[in-house]
């Protein structure tokens, strides 16, 4: 299993660099890694990886995930909210009628059986979008108006819908007695458990780290272990009560965001870090799970299935976003993010064989046949056409982040050293502000061009007597002031 991990780890890290070197998005490069290193190829992977692999994925979605709740904030959902409900079923009901209407004719399988296989192929991989859409936020892209934001919430919404919708169209045939109604009625309340799921914690969290002074490391593993702690409560409660788990990860990251964002902005940054390993674990196994031999087998028809599916998805998508502020280039963007197919896919492709159903063969060919076409070619057109098309105000977030980032500046909590006289100080406040200019300098629309900055306020708890007490300092940095590391040191423990 250890020869594995390396194998994993170093073509990972290669195939991404190669890839980003041709201007395509890393994952699509790890995806293909794990289809050749994986069992259905060159075997290079141990047994007890694969039997793990299940649950190493669900470790890496989960970091991501709270990522992406850590980057949601209450003001842009609620200018995208309603469309990110409509976005979570319409388009998935474009596909499973189109996939209805077409599977038969050309696959030669029953009305039922085609209907199991739209409900299959009409979730939209949370493992391939949010991660780009988390790419996108992290460089203020979209912001004005929310895109990668509605995207978020929307795609977490559509696996639970869909997954529903496939529960009741397997157990139809199987000849058990399900009402629909009742059924489809699981979709809002597991959503608003698995919210209400996060909630509490996420609040309780908040209290704890606001109490206790714990250094960012462990802030950051005990949110982990919680969000992990919440999927195995959605797998226990999974057969008497629906809850969606991963929506409550999101809200764990979402309510401590709302409640302080300095504490937010410490563990999002060490989640990011983590991220870099559990990339390269999600993307390779994903990619290890498809069976390139069976999805031969769907041949070309298999192919149009799936390419009349998508079309019929993106009419979906795009009604959904009627109403919207959208352009016609930023409704084309939201149609582009929900063709990838991974995750679900790979997870409950081979059900319908296992389950019994005659077609069950020609369903996984066609499922895993949709991860190889879609997710490469979906992962490229999100990344090349949010560039060109997704907005980059320039009053962005981004400006902080990037200064953040150039200047290597600390964050709130962490301790630091000034190098000239060895003092300790600890980061107690962090504002970001705009600059005016003082050369009446203007842009190309006559506007004056404000800079950003920011200012951080440190403790020397040296000094204290009390802990109301002691000296303060401001340090203010901008894009011309020197590196932070020349006169200070970042004193990273536990």
């Amino acid at each position: 299993m250890a020869f594995s991990l390396a194998i994993i780890i170093i073509l990972g890290l290669t195939a991404d660099y190669l890839f980003r070197k041709i201007k395509l998005p890393g994952l699509v490069g790890m995806l293909l890694v794990g289809v050749v290193v994986g069992p259905y190829v060159m075997g290079l992977l141990a047994p007890e990886m694969l039997k793990v692999s299940g649950d190493f994925r669900k470790i890496a979605l989960v970091v991501i995930l709270l990522r992406a709740g850590f980057e949601l904030r209450r003001d842009v959902l609620h200018r995208v909210g309603r469309a990110a409900v409509i976005m979570s079923a319409l388009p998935a009901i474009f596909e499973i009628a189109g996939i209805m209407w077409i599977a038969p004719l050309l696959l030669n399988i029953s009305l039922l059986e085609a209907a199991i296989l739209g409900a299959i192929l009409a979730a939209v991989s949370p493992a391939v979008v949010v991660p780009l859409m988390i790419g996108f936020m992290d460089r203020g892209r979209g912001a004005n108006k929310g895109i990668p934001t509605l995207i978020l919430g929307a795609s977490s919404l559509d696996d639970v819908f869909v997954i529903v919708v496939f529960t009741v169209l397997l157990g139809m045939y199987g000849g058990q007695s399900s009402h629909l109604a009742l059924k489809l009625a699981n979709i809002p309340i597991s959503a608003g458990l698995g919210i209400l799921l996060g909630i509490i914690p996420g609040y309780l969290l908040y209290r704890l780290f606001t109490a206790y002074d714990f250094r960012p490391p462990k802030r950051t593993l005990i949110v982990l272990g919680v969000s992990i702690m919440l999927t195995w409560i959605e797998k226990i409660l999974e057969p008497t009560i629906p809850v969606a788990g991963l929506l409550g990860v999101m809200a764990i990251g979402f309510i401590i965001l709302e409640k302080s964002e300095s504490i937010a902005h410490i563990i999002s940054q060490r989640l990011k870090k983590i991220w870099v390993f559990a990339e390269i674990l999600l993307f390779v196994l994903v990619g290890a799970q498809v069976d390139i031999h069976v999805a031969w087998n769907a041949g070309v028809a298999g192919i149009l299935v799936i390419l009349c599916g998508l079309v019929c998805r993106s009419i979906g998508t795009y009604l959904s976003l009627f109403g919207t502020p959208f352009t016609p280039a930023e409704k084309l963007f939201c149609v582009v993010a929900y063709v990838p197919k991974a995750t679900v896919q790979a997870a409950i492709g081979a059900v319908p064989l296992a389950a019994g159903v005659v077609s069950g063969d020609i369903i996984l060919a066609v499922a895993v046949l949709s991860i190889l076409v879609t997710a490469p070619i979906g992962a490229v057109g999100i990344a090349v056409l949010g560039e060109k098309i997704l907005d980059h105000g320039e009053d962005s977030v981004y400006r902080f982040k990037e200064l953040r980032e150039k200047l290597d500046l600390p964050h709130v909590g962490e301790r630091v050293r000034e190098k000239r006289t060895s003092d300790i100080w600890k980061v107690i406040e962090e504002k970001e502000l705009w600059l005016e200019p003082s050369d009446g300098i203007t842009d190309r629309n006559g506007q004056r061009r404000r800079t950003p900055a920011i200012s951080l306020r440190i403790w020397n708890p040296q000094s204290a007597t009390t802990t109301a007490s002691g000296i303060t300092r401001f340090i203010r940095f901008t894009a011309d002031s020197p590196q932070f590391q020349q006169e200070w040191e970042i004193l990273y423990d536990w």
